[in-house]
């Protein structure tokens, strides 16, 4: 290949890569003075562009006078409306990241749908020119110079100096800093947090407005084309872990250059054909591994396990009914309907399984998934292929054989994203999953070799739409029994208490990494099922009909419906099919768009990790009891989980209790060392006490005794089996339980299955034995007439109980408990003293770390000191 060749295309990608990194600053300098990642940056791009092109081609202005306007005034004061209307008040009530997702999701969306009601889905190809490709210099070797080039790389390195030179040596450089560390610190400090957020903002949208006009003249302008190429880019941002500017900057002019370098290369056969796709999706290519790199993004809500912002409805029977009405009057009404009518309502059915499917995987399993729209695209896509004999070895197969085994061959597929997902949660995983699907969506759906030979036609019973529509909704109420039976189920159970609070969940003896393949692969498998019948209801296969914007457009209704609502999801389908049949394409999406920020202007849900305050409503149902009382319960036993969970144990167990040791335990994190050798006994039917300052190193031994941390070295004994290797969950089925510093219970689910969550995960019980452990421990607590509330409703108080109970309720060997008196008042201090020492009376092993020393002198047998992450020998 000539040198001159290779120069030429080399700048020709540095002009790609200059605009992918223009977008990639924005999304770095907004997150970092924000802690918000701006999933809307493609919209703004897409909307300044259409803007652009409206003031010049349609009303003529001036051409400098609309790119000033549009990029300099537009751009960034569409930045501040949005961090006026929807992100500030968010930030103020230190909403999560999961609110802030779906805010910009939401911001998204509705930006979408104004620009499909504004200027139409047809893509217009006549967006203006910014920076003309006029001939600047031609080098001696032929090197051709072009004004684009010089003008926009220019711009990129003059934005990056001068952020650096205001983060570095300006005050507002330090303002930000300040702000975005501790939002609150910093406004009692007397800096301005709202100017600060609004100035990230304006500089995030000035510069995606600035992509998509530089972008848009080399595409035909669209509603969904140029959003999704935007946000291909924040590859660029995600390699530079959401912090360095000159990393993205590098990122993006390597992928531009290695785009445009690949176009020279030439290959026969298939392999052009894979050539040429890696080509044209390089930044989906690296934007699938940078999200898929472990630790890569480790900024603010990168890993925040906390649940969407969707309150569980499961006891508001009449919302439940309401919706429930609502969904079916709309879906069976079309039955009645004239054939044309019907013919554009099918889509109904097959869209509800979709959004069913992110019901599994978000409302049930807490997993944030935007890339359920490949899933669907894969259902519709083999159906084809089955049907039209273009699997080899396969003849053409009946339409429903072939939706049948569709489903059967994507559901593993959702181990792509379910497997990366084991160690991913927030922000970290959303990317990854919208990832995946835009990959397959580029690499599978756009491309002939899979799309060609694909037979969707209907025939024999399933050709008239009428009977075709009833086997949806016959599909679709199975589907609806079926998450019905996993939601109120063992694994449901489970489920709600990962998507609750995780590391409670591997506490309680719950395999985590297994559930959330199970959701992943459920989710991927109804969403397949769906997709089908949304290919054989429009006898085609579209690629457009699974673009993974449509994907985020189906993920924001499925939370403003209701996450955790299966009948939510069916409504939603089936508004979102009866209002684009009956007005324009684009209504429905912005008015998900619409419902989708309401919602992040009301009052935000209760996290499960800060529960309620004490109050006096939390005493009423242990009003009468007395300390005698429960002594006399713990001594006769209750809470034991019967036959089941001692046989899971190890063999021998000691009568009423393990025994725990630690053995020259050391853990570092980077240089310090925060366990220097400890060594510990925790005996059967004593109370072992731990205390020491903050910083001593108690709650890293509580982390390697409990399995949530390993060790460096040093060993964890139960019994004298060696279990330092085991992860939490298994080690909970084993006999160790634990409670947290902070309160850690399953905030969705009621008090009951708390508890059962425990009896029936790390207990081993199942039916009526786990009933009769949960009946014996909420005696035991005297929880019973909170039996039926859910947990996030009840006072710390309360909650401590009801994390206490869920251990006890496994009928565990060893009870770790890591200030369990606090936020308890008095009397409850009192119960829990008498509560612990009867449980030690019975043989139970307990280890016990605790402020309140008073408490700790008065029922410990053995107290520990700790200081520097060493045992002083001062304890008794």
């Amino acid at each position: 290949m000539a040198a001159p060749l290779l120069l030429d295309l080399a700048l020709a990608g540095i002009t790609v890569g200059s605009a992918a990194a223009l977008s990639g600053i924005g999304l770095v300098v907004c997150y970092r003075a924000t802690g918000v990642l701006n999933l809307a940056q493609g919209a703004v791009a897409m909307v300044t562009a259409y803007a652009l092109r409206q003031t010049v081609v349609v009303w003529h202005w001036p051409r400098v006078l609309a790119i000033a306007c549009c990029v300099l005034v537009f751009a960034p004061g569409l930045g501040v409306l949005m961090d006026v209307a929807v992100f500030r008040r968010l930030q103020r009530r230190s909403a999560g990241t999961a609110e802030t997702l779906v805010a910009g999701i939401g911001v998204f969306v509705l930006l979408v749908g104004a620009a499909a009601l504004l200027w139409g889905l047809t893509p217009l190809g006549d967006a203006p020119v910014v920076v003309g490709s006029t001939l600047l210099l031609v080098a001696p070797g032929g090197l051709r110079l072009t004004a684009d080039t010089v003008v926009e790389l220019g711009a990129v390195l003059l934005i990056t100096a001068g952020v650096a030179a205001v983060d570095r040596w300006t005050p507002f450089g330090t303002t930000v800093r300040a702000v975005v560390d501790n939002r609150r610190l910093a406004e009692l400090s007397g800096l301005d947090a709202d100017r600060v957020s609004s100035v990230g903002w304006a500089f995030g949208a000035f510069t995606a407005g600035l992509t998509g006009v530089l972008l848009a003249p080399g595409l035909r302008l669209d509603p969904y084309g140029l959003p999704l190429l935007v946000m291909e880019t924040m590859a660029v941002a995600v390699a530079a872990g959401l912090s360095s500017l000159p990393l993205a900057v590098a990122a993006a002019l390597a992928l531009g250059i290695g785009q445009s370098e690949l176009t020279a290369v030439h290959l026969t056969g298939w392999a052009e054909a894979l050539l040429q796709a890696v080509s044209a999706n390089l930044f989906v290519l690296a934007l699938v591994a940078a999200v898929l790199i472990p630790g890569r993004l480790t900024g603010p809500g990168t890993t925040d396990p906390e649940p969407l912002p969707s309150e569980d409805r499961t006891h508001a029977v009449p919302g439940g009914a309401l919706r429930l009405t609502g969904a079916l009057v709309m879906l069976i009404g079309p039955l009645a309907l004239r054939e044309d009518d019907l013919r554009l309502l099918l889509p109904g059915p097959g869209l509800g399984l979709v959004l069913l499917s992110l019901v599994v995987v978000t409302g049930y399993g807490g997993q944030i998934s935007l890339g359920q729209a490949g899933y669907a695209g894969l259902g519709a896509l083999l159906t084809g292929a089955f049907a039209g004999g273009a699997v080899p070895g396969l003849p053409a197969l009946s339409a429903p054989l072939s939706l049948l085994l569709a489903v059967l061959v994507t559901a593993p597929f959702g181990l792509l994203v379910g497997r990366p997902a084991i160690r991913r949660r927030g922000l970290a995983l959303a990317l990854a999953t919208f990832a995946v699907g835009t990959a397959i969506n580029r690499l599978v759906f756009q491309q002939p070799f899979f799309t060609s030979g694909l037979l969707l036609d209907r025939t024999g019973a399933w050709a008239d739409d009428r009977a075709f529509y009833a086997v949806e909704l016959l599909l679709l109420g199975a589907a609806l029994l079926l998450v019905r039976a996993l939601r109120k189920g063992r694994t449901g159970r489970a489920l709600g208490a990962v998507r609750d609070h995780e590391p409670a969940a591997r506490a309680a003896g719950a395999n985590v990494p297994r559930l959330k393949l199970l959701a992943f692969t459920v989710g991927a498998a109804l969403a397949a099922l769906g997709g089908g019948l949304l290919g054989l209801g429009s006898q085609a296969f579209d690629p457009d009909a699974f673009d993974p914007v449509l994907g985020l457009v189906w993920f924001a209704a499925v939370v403003v419906f209701g996450a955790g609502s299966a009948t939510g999801a069916v409504l939603a389908a089936a508004a979102l099919t009866t209002v684009d049949a009956a007005t324009a394409a684009g209504v429905s999406t912005v008015a998900v768009g619409v419902l989708a920020l309401l919602r992040g202007r009301l009052p935000g849900p209760a996290d499960p990790r800060r529960p309620p305050s004490p109050s006096r409503a939390g005493h009423r149902a242990r009003r009468g009891r007395s300390p005698a009382g429960t002594a006399e319960c713990a001594r006769t036993g209750a809470g034991r989980a019967g036959p089941t969970a001692r046989r899971r144990r190890m063999s021998p167990v000691r009568p009423g209790g393990s025994r725990l040791g630690a053995e020259g335990l050391v853990c570092r994190f980077g240089g310090v060392t925060a366990l220097d050798g400890v060594s510990l006994q925790v005996p059967p039917g004593r109370i072992t006490a731990l205390t020491g300052a903050n910083g001593a190193g108690k709650s890293t031994l509580f982390r390697c005794l409990s399995g949530d941390l390993h060790p460096d070295a040093g060993r964890v004994r139960l019994d004298g089996r060696d279990i330092t290797g085991l992860p939490e969950y298994v080690r909970a089925r084993l006999g160790l339980a634990r409670t947290f510093q902070q309160v850690a219970v399953f905030a969705r689910l009621t008090v009951a299955d708390n508890l059962r969550v425990g009896a029936e995960q790390a207990g081993g019980c199942r039916g009526r034995q786990a009933d009769a452990a949960v009946a014996r421990t909420l005696r035991l607590l005297g929880l019973g007439r909170d039996a039926e509330r859910p947990a996030g409703s009840l006072p710390t108080g309360t909650l401590r109980l009801v994390e206490l109970g869920r251990a006890l309720a496994a009928d565990p060997g060893v009870l770790l408990l890591d200030e369990p008196a606090a936020g308890l008042d008095p009397e409850q201090t009192e119960r829990l003293a008498v509560l612990l020492t009867a449980l030690a009376g019975n043989g139970l092993a307990v280890l016990l770390v605790e402020h309140d020393r008073e408490l700790v002198d008065r029922i410990a047998d053995r107290v520990h000191t700790m200081g520097a992450g060493r045992i002083t020998p001062d304890g008794r």
